[in-house]
Order: C-alpha cells, then sequence, then structure tokens
C-alpha cells in the first residue's frame, strides 16, 4: 500500500505541466537585492479589500470556479485569499494571476514541467538562487505564489508595463503568441469578475 501511494505521489509530482522556461539572466545587484526584498516579506497574507462585503462577494463569485480543480473547500479559500494578496501585494490583477495558474499548472501544486519548473505558478529553481533566498520551498502554497507575482512584477517592469512581452518572458516564449494568448483567454474566460463584482472589488493596480 505504501508502495502505491509511492507511486502515485511519484507521479503527480511530475505530471507534465505548460511552463517552458522561465530564462536565466545576470540580474543587477539592485535588481537582486529589490527582488529579494520582495519576497522576503512575512506580513500577513490576508487580502485588503474595500469593504468586508467585497471580500464575501470577491470570495463567493470565485471559489465555485475552483471546485472541479480543488475539491476542498478550505483549500480553495486558502488558494484565492493568498493569490489576492500576493497579486495585490505586485501590483497585478488576481483574476490575470488565476488565469496564470490555469494555465501553467491546471492548479496542481507539485506540478513539474520538463523544464523542472515547480508547482502552481511554475517556478524555474535558478530563482531561488538568483533572488538569494536558497532556503525556499518552491512548492509551498505562499512561496510559490510569492515568487510567481514577484517575477511577473519583474518582467512587467522591464517590458514598462506590456503584459504581452512579460507573459512571454515569464514562460520563456518571448515574441510567440501562444502562450500569451492562453492566458488572457482563461482570464477572460474562466476568471472575470462581473460587473457587480468589479464594482465592489478594488486591487492595489490593474494591468490591462
Amino acid at each position: 500500500m505504501l508502495q502505491r501511494l509511492a507511486a502515485l505521489f511519484f507521479v503527480l509530482l511530475c505530471a507534465p505541466a505548460w511552463a517552458g522556461a522561465q530564462k536565466e539572466e545576470e540580474l543587477a545587484a539592485s535588481v537582486q537585492a529589490a527582488l529579494h526584498a520582495a519576497v522576503s516579506d512575512r506580513a500577513s497574507p490576508e487580502p485588503i479589500f474595500s469593504s468586508l462585503d467585497s471580500k464575501l462577494r470577491w470570495l463567493n463569485e470565485m471559489v465555485p470556479r475552483l471546485a472541479r480543480k480543488m475539491p476542498d473547500p478550505q483549500e480553495r479559500i486558502d488558494l484565492l485569499k493568498t493569490v489576492y494578496y500576493e497579486a495585490q501585494r505586485a501590483g497585478l490583477d488576481p483574476q490575470m494571476v488565476l488565469g496564470l495558474i490555469q494555465v501553467e499548472s491546471g492548479f496542481r501544486k507539485y506540478a513539474v514541467s520538463s523544464a523542472g519548473a515547480r508547482g502552481l505558478m511554475q517556478i524555474m529553481p535558478f530563482w531561488v538562487k538568483q533572488i538569494g533566498a536558497p532556503d525556499q520551498n518552491l512548492f509551498h502554497l505562499r512561496t510559490n505564489l510569492r515568487f510567481g507575482c514577484t517575477i511577473l512584477r519583474h518582467y512587467l517592469d522591464i517590458e514598462k508595463g506590456d503584459l504581452y512581452r512579460a507573459l512571454g518572458r515569464y514562460n520563456g516564449s518571448l515574441g510567440k503568441a501562444e502562450y500569451p494568448n492562453a492566458v488572457r483567454a482563461a482570464w477572460q474566460n474562466n476568471w472575470k469578475l462581473t460587473s457587480d463584482t468589479v464594482a465592489q472589488s478594488s486591487p492595489a493596480a490593474i494591468i490591462h
């Protein structure tokens, strides 16, 4: 029985994921310091909404959409709250981040790509060395989302806010349309907010 469970865990861990290979590039010392500070903050991951009502509206709209991917209700709540917090912290649209996770890993926490990218947002292991955080576990929920949102914000800054090109960098496919278009389609088709929820929700910054 234990052997079968171990084999199942190995299959889940090594299941293929979308991610190509984020390119390892030389980072300036100032950029390394900024990224290290960004992933090292240990503030409470409680998302900030304009009101309790807007928080409940957002969660009530998002939770059912994850039901097929995450049967456990508490796991869904934890993921959504952490996505919102980390996206908000990085100045990203939480719904866009959910679309990216859908494309990258299909919401499989232990997904590993053929290139070695890990977890929900498919983080390449070289980032823990680049950012100077070698003790980080990239399969840990908050760690994975913190790295993913920080890296995408870094690429957005490089590309002066061009989300299409930033997504290309994130996937290691800069200049090719397939991946950015897949993320945008997942974002718009599966995670777009209703107008009523949009009126109630106010992340720090929304990137269109």
